[in-house]
């Protein structure tokens, strides 16, 4: 090497700085070159993300986090690892990407607009909740699932609209032509959210998410219940408002992946619920199973890499 940044490569010709800086000026170049600059590009880029790692996200994730939420709640992981919430929020946020993938092209300034008056009342509503104990029943949260600002957590949309936005897209695939009646919808989408509820809260408070000091339904109390009733049809009509009906059927018809979050919720929470002998709720989350396999939309190839 000489002094002045120049050396000799192995086939023997001079290199020097200057030519290592043109080479790694050329490589970011090409990477910058791979990456989309459209719209439609990203979309097909992260179609294609998803698309390639469906075992990854849909069953290894899902199952991951049953294992561990299991066993922070038997004591078998230690501090700070047992319901580490960044962990928590990491996991969720990998099973929520097949829909947010999914939804992208749906997504618009009206869209935009409505998901956020959900997203207002979702804040809203979970506020009165820990403070009042209405519309859910009197609860509080066990453990920080990530910021919490006023007892609730920052992320919880998060964790709340993709159950809704879930129901929404499995009911309109089993409902067929008559998910275009907006009373039918409403009904049986408000009806599959608290559904889902019946496996969600069972199971959170097995593990120690969240407790209502005790209740009915294994640990939870039956106006838990009423209260999601309230908010699921808030939620619903909030899509029908944001999206177009049409538009999201040509969109599910063309994505084989986009209800791969709700395969993630039964494989978590339904095996969750099975370890605590909440025998109801997971037949419920079988159920969902099998309504995800009547409509093509459990890959019996995700349940292998």
């Amino acid at each position: 090497m000489s002094g002045d940044g120049s050396g000799v490569s192995d086939d023997g010709s001079s290199t020097t700085a200057a030519d290592s800086e043109t080479a790694t000026g050329s490589g970011t170049d090409a990477f910058r070159d791979r990456l989309p600059d459209t719209r439609d590009g990203l979309e097909a880029f992260l179609d294609g993300v998803v698309r390639e790692n469906r075992f990854t996200i849909a069953v290894l994730f899902p199952a991951v986090g049953a294992v561990t939420l299991v066993g922070s709640a038997e004591g078998w992981i230690p501090e700070p690892f047992a319901f580490n919430p960044w962990f928590v929020l990491f996991g969720v946020c990998v099973m929520r990407s097949p829909l947010v993938v999914g939804v992208l092209p749906l997504f618009d300034r009206r869209a935009a607009g409505w998901l956020g008056v959900l997203v207002a009342y979702t804040y809203a509503i979970e506020s009165v909740g820990v403070r009042t104990g209405w519309p859910y029943g009197g609860f509080e949260y066990a453990i920080d699932l990530g910021p919490m600002v006023g007892g609730v957590p920052l992320a919880l949309p998060v964790f709340f609209i993709p159950l809704v936005v879930n129901a929404y897209l499995l009911c309109l695939l089993l409902l067929g032509g008559r998910g275009s009646n907006g009373w039918i919808r409403l009904f049986a989408v408000s009806a599959a959210v608290v559904a889902m509820d019946v496996v969600l809260d069972p199971g959170a408070v097995a593990v120690g998410f969240w407790t209502f000091g005790g209740g009915a339904f294994y640990g939870v109390p039956l106006s838990n219940y009423a209260g999601w009733v309230l908010s699921a049809v808030v939620a619903v009509v909030t899509l029908d408002r944001g999206f177009e009906t049409d538009a999201v059927r040509e969109r599910l018809a063309d994505c084989e992946f986009m209800l791969d979050d709700m395969v993630s919720f039964v494989i978590l929470w339904g095996g969750i619920n099975v370890w605590f002998g909440n025998f109801l709720p997971a037949l419920v989350a079988l159920a969902f199973g099998l309504g995800l396999l009547a409509t093509d939309r459990f890959d019996a190839g995700l349940l292998r890499p």
